[in-house]
């Protein structure tokens, strides 16, 4: 893993016994007694620090790379007397002149626009004795801080602080995440350790002299009153503008460095567009073919002008133009120095918005550097003699990659040994700890396969179904602004889904229970949200949706317990109902009920993503990006109006305007709903079967089950279910053994991320106590 971490306020400076603490195998960006450290294998070009003194110094220009400063952060090398230092790390598309202005604004409490640089990064801004830190809107960079010496220490990774304080697991986190994942009010703040608390996305974290504030930085539009929308033409133009820029500003990187890049292919609309772009972006120092010129042009062009012989005349002085000469005049100062008017045709418009490369001929050529796009399958899609309804996203993808010049199309069979599940044949569970569970985990051989010979630099579509589709309980706020025309289009489309296997429920039964339910979320208070979902988890009634009408309805709530909700314990679900009972009793946000759902929904995304690239990171020192959880992206997704997310399709809509605004000369049609290249459930459902018996020697004794989390008699019995094919939540089951998983490696961990620490300091975070009900 790699990290940020730093205290501000701290008595670490005076303590005589915490004079030689240093986190391990870190670098100091900066000294003092707040100082900040970099931990892990960052990149140079990853971090970039400024420095602003009182006077105007030479070295008052932005830095890359670690800088040149003593280990210890108390030795008078390590000050340099700044007034207000910035540091911006991870991958950050800003140039220079961008981050000292920056700097020099957020000095008036500005913040807002140290996040609308492209890219996914950390800015850490101190001003004095005031230490100011900021994620991302999505979540895929998160903070945490704690109480420590009488201040505060951060960091951007929970594991470290808990190492530096000694907390222990937090059951009552862990019960919350299976229990209702989409639901903060049950996490309260916290995180997987006791004590160690996180910052929530959109919100940045101020230190003064120890004592920690959050802020927002990004503005709300009230939930009622006047609505601001857009049209759908302009959001898709925003969408556009800023998708290209995070695409570019990854696939460029580093002029002196360029990074070997690849793309993941896998057939989805979002991985496909994120490809195609990747693949228009031209390399950096290319030459790219001229366009065709007449005689005249090219005389202009060389700084003549093409007149019959004998009749050259001496250049105007520019003192003595008129201001009504004409352009076609020999003697006029715009034909000598720009060239008569041509007759050229005019050319045709690629329909390319403005800022994007790909107008004026900027195009990529087949001369550019080769993209590699991964594709990854099973061995049963991969073999051209299987079933065709298997192949034939892998013949579209073929297709599609075979029409760019650009793509470099690999395609990765994954065996037996890849199908999720595979790690836990191993008796010592081994793996890289990261930083909270994930259900990455349990598809830890499956990620290593896939990325196994993929570029340096991995470009995904993680993030565009949630920033884009439109959730259910979106239906609710349409509801409110008594716009109910939207409804039907998405309404007929689960009636037809549903009408498949059930006609008479689907035509009928379907279209009236997801009306009911629109209408019944959109008359339910926060408050009164919350007691239902409390109600359901103290109740057990979990239900199991069967059809997409199903999981629309229930979907149509504030909260809805999680699949994996039905395998905990009573103690468990109570503790957190108790916890959800609490928080109506706090201040509503001022949100509309879809509006929220949707933006949880990327939360969980988002932080499912951090996972995967931790492990990507400790596999192969691999970066994995997601473009469509930038903070530009995500804000102009979220333009989108609410009536035209909910609309069928309308995913696939977007993204292929996006191409077509980025100058693509063939946009791909998806359809409806574009079949994988694998089928998931076939196998996770394989995986399960191989591994049935490890699973249960797992869960014969489970660490969730001495937490007092987990039921593991009605757990184990549903891995069995789940292996003969009976209906049981997959996703349920991949949350607990995940975090079993998580828990297991936790344990049987060893060390600390800290060196220099005291004994007496040291206290073991392996350490399992029972949940018990606050």
């Amino acid at each position: 893993m790699r990290w940020l971490v730093g205290w501000n306020g701290a008595s670490a400076v005076t303590d005589p016994g915490l004079r030689g603490l240093r986190p391990l195998g870190g670098q100091l960006l900066w000294g003092g007694p707040d100082p900040l450290w970099a931990v892990g294998d960052w990149r140079p070009e990853e971090i970039r620090t400024i420095a602003v003194h009182r006077q105007l110094r030479p070295d008052d220009t932005v830095r890359t790379g670690f800088p040149d400063l003593p280990e210890d952060p108390d030795d008078p090398a390590a000050a340099d007397g700044a007034v207000a230092r910035l540091a911006v790390v991870g991958h950050c598309g800003a140039v220079d002149a961008a981050l000292r202005t920056a700097l020099l604004t957020a000095s008036g409490g500005a913040l807002r626009h140290l996040t609308a640089w492209p890219g996914s990064y950390v800015v850490v801004l101190q001003q004095g004795t005031r230490t100011t830190l900021i994620g991302d809107l999505a979540g895929v960079r998160p903070l945490f801080h704690t109480q420590w010496c009488g201040g505060t220490a951060y960091a951007t990774a929970a594991l470290p602080l808990a190492d530096l304080v000694g907390a222990p697991v937090d059951p009552l986190y862990l019960a919350a995440r299976l229990a209702v994942p989409d639901a903060p009010e049950a996490v309260d703040g916290g995180s997987p350790f006791a004590g160690v608390r996180r910052v929530p996305p959109a919100r940045a974290l101020s230190i003064r002299s120890g004592r920690p504030q959050l802020q927002g930085y990004e503005p709300q539009l009230p939930a009622v009153g006047g609505s601001t929308e857009i049209t759908e033409a302009a959001a898709t133009g925003e969408v556009t503008r800023s998708l290209l820029e995070a695409v570019r500003c990854r696939v460029r990187g580093d002029s002196d460095r360029p990074p070997r890049v690849s793309t993941d292919l896998s057939g989805g609309s979002a991985s496909t567009v994120v490809t195609l772009l990747a693949a228009a972006i031209p390399t950096p120092g290319a030459r790219r073919p001229v366009p065709p010129l007449s005689e005249s042009l090219r005389a202009a062009a060389a700084g003549r002008l093409a007149v019959p012989a004998g009749q050259e005349q001496e250049p105007v002085p520019a003192t003595r133009r008129s201001v009504d000469e004409r352009w076609g005049d020999p003697r006029s100062y715009r034909t000598l120095h720009h060239g008569p008017p041509t007759t050229l045709p005019t050319p045709a418009r690629s329909g390319a918005v403005r800022g994007s490369w790909a107008r004026g001929g900027a195009t990529a050529a087949a001369a550019d550097a080769p993209l590699l796009a991964v594709t990854y399958t099973d061995d049963a899609s991969a073999d051209p003699g299987s079933d065709p309804a298997r192949t034939a996203e892998l013949v579209r993808i073929r297709s599609l990659a075979g029409d760019h010049p650009r793509l470099e199309h690999l395609l990765i069979a994954g065996g037996p040994e890849a199908l999720p599940y595979a790690d836990l044949l191993d008796p010592d569970l081994a793996g890289p700890l990261t930083d909270e569970p994930g259900a990455a985990l349990v598809a830890g051989a499956r990620h290593r396969r896939r990325l196994v010979e993929a570029g340096t630099d991995h470009l995904g579509g993680h993030g565009g179904r949630q920033v884009l589709d439109g959730h259910p309980a979106r239906l609710a706020d349409l509801l409110l602004e008594h716009r109910r025309l939207p409804l039907l289009r998405p309404i007929t489309a689960l009636a037809r889904a549903d009408s498949t296997d059930h006609p008479v429920h689907g035509a009928f039964g379907t279209p009236v229970g997801v009306l009911r339910a629109a209408r019944r979320l959109a008359r339910t208070s926060y408050a009164d949200g919350l007691e239902d979902a409390a109600a359901q988890l103290m109740s057990r009634h979990i239900a199991l949706p069967g059809t997409a009408g199903a999981a629309s309805i229930q979907s149509l709530s504030w909260c809805d317990p999680g699949p994996a909700a039905r395998w905990l314990t009573d103690d468990a679900l109570s503790a957190v109902s108790v916890r959800l009972r609490l928080a109506t009793r706090r201040t509503a946000p001022d949100e509309r009920p879809g509006e929220r759902r949707a933006r949880l929904a990327l939360h969980r995304q988002a932080g499912e993503f951090r996972v995967l690239t931790q492990l990507a990171e400790e596999a192969h020192g691999q970066r994995l990006h997601a473009p469509y959880l930038d903070n530009q992206v995500v804000r102009a997704c979220g333009l989108v109006p609410p009536s035209a997310r909910v609309q069928p399709g309308s995913r696939h809509a977007i993204l292929r305007s996006v191409l077509a605004g980025a100058g693509a000369e063939s946009v791909p049609d998806w359809g409806s709903t574009p079949p994988d290249p694998y089928s998931a459930a076939d196998s996770v459902r394989e995986g399960l079967r191989r591994a049935l018996h490890a699973l249960d020697r797992i869960f014969a004794a489970p660490l969730l089950a001495d937490l007092g989390l987990l039921d593991a008699r009605a757990f184990r019995k549903a891995l069995h279910n789940a292996a003969r094919d009976r209906p049981v939540p997959l996703d349920g089951l991949a949350a607990v053994v995940s975090t079993e998983l998580w828990l297991r490696r936790l344990h049987a961990r060893q060390g600390s991320c800290w060196t220099g620490m005291p004994l007496a300091e040291r206290r073991a975070i392996g350490g399992l106590d029972p949940i018990g009900v606050p």
